[in-house]
């Protein structure tokens, strides 16, 4: 569906759906499902971030879980370097989790109260039968020097630290095995304003030295546009519009898109932003709609010709790639969809 970045990329996802199951009664019979992820296929290429917002519940974390094999996918596909790792027993993973790391939304929760920073950072080393003693105590020095921690921080406990310390301690294991990519799970969302572009600058800089690749979630899209060459908007469990960062906020196509940029607050008091009011309530995961979910959330008049439609990514423009969805487009923009869908290929 989407051009390739390189002729092979980092990381691959095909039509990938993630879904937990609902039950009830005695007997805890499945009833329905939760559809957090449906339907989701991205690339993401070599050196290259890219970002994916959308408000709480919509599905981000889940898919960036899935694409670390944290958890194990419903359907679809997942590709690293190639190479299909969907349903990889944990025997052949193993080697492969060196590649490919997370780092967590709260690092006071990721990180055990009860171990030092050396013991955190060492870890994976130790796991992977990683060199000997003396080797690792100067890795993890070196490790903690390079996240902007001292050799002696690596004797306290994460608890003595602040939020941002324990973000870099987080930053610190999660490179711990030289990982060709990450999963950065809302990293400086728990984090004061204060700390939050040092968090980035970091990370920025940490890409360029070991040339990483980020998949990098958030939904405060003034964050994303610091960090991403390319961003994918999430709306219940599917992408609505992917495409560079610059078109995603200079022209954004997708009526979600729009709302999610109206509430970025603006520097300058003498720019004024048309703020969008989103009205109705996002659908249930266990029972989504059969049509547009984004036009069933705002009562849209043209829902109903949705249900059963293709609302599939299509290329509106040259890397811009936005659900075929009348209910969320200009009418300039669906004509023009329209009119690509309908001319022979």
């Amino acid at each position: 569906m989407f051009e390739p970045v390189n002729d092979l990329p980092m990381l691959k996802a095909e039509d990938l759906r993630v879904h937990f199951p609902v039950r009830s009664g005695v007997f805890l019979t499945q009833t329905g499902a939760v559809k957090a992820v449906d339907g989701v296929s991205l690339e993401l290429g070599v050196g290259e971030t890219l970002g994916l917002v959308g408000e709480s519940g919509c599905g981000k974390s889940t898919l960036g879980k899935a694409l670390v094999r944290l958890l194990e996918p419903t359907s679809g596909k997942i590709f690293f370097e190639g190479r299909d790792i969907t349903h990889l027993k944990q025997g052949a993973l193993r080697p492969l989790r060196r590649d490919f790391q997370m780092i967590f939304q709260d690092p006071a929760e990721s990180l055990d109260a009860r171990m030092s920073v050396r013991s955190l950072v060492e870890e994976p080393y130790r796991i992977h039968k990683m060199g000997n003693r003396v080797e690792r105590k100067k890795w993890v020095d070196d490790l903690l020097d390079t996240v902007g921690l001292s050799a002696a921080s690596a004797e306290r406990y994460s608890f003595e630290f602040s939020g941002g310390q324990r973000q870099r301690i987080g930053i610190a294991r999660a490179l711990a095995l030289k990982p060709k990519w990450l999963v950065c799970d809302e990293p400086v969302s728990a984090l004061d304003v204060s700390v939050q572009s040092q968090i980035l600058n970091l990370l920025v800089d940490l890409q360029k030295e070991f040339d990483l690749s980020y998949v990098f979630i958030a939904h405060d899209l003034s964050v994303v546009k610091h960090v991403s060459d390319r961003v994918a908007v999430m709306y219940l469990g599917k992408i609505v519009e992917l495409a560079t960062s610059e078109s995603i906020y200079k022209h954004p196509k997708h009526a979600y898109t729009k709302a999610l940029l109206s509430a970025v607050p603006v520097a300058d008091p003498q720019v004024k932003r048309e703020k969008i009011l989103l009205e109705g309530d996002v659908p249930s995961p266990i029972d989504p709609p059969s049509g547009s979910a984004f036009g069933h959330r705002l009562r849209h008049r043209r829902y109903g010709e949705t249900i059963g439609m293709d609302l599939a990514l299509a290329e509106i423009e040259p890397g811009h790639w936005v659900a075929a969805d009348p209910c969320c487009l200009e009418a300039e923009d669906w004509e023009e969809i329209s009119a690509r869908h309908s001319s022979p290929r």
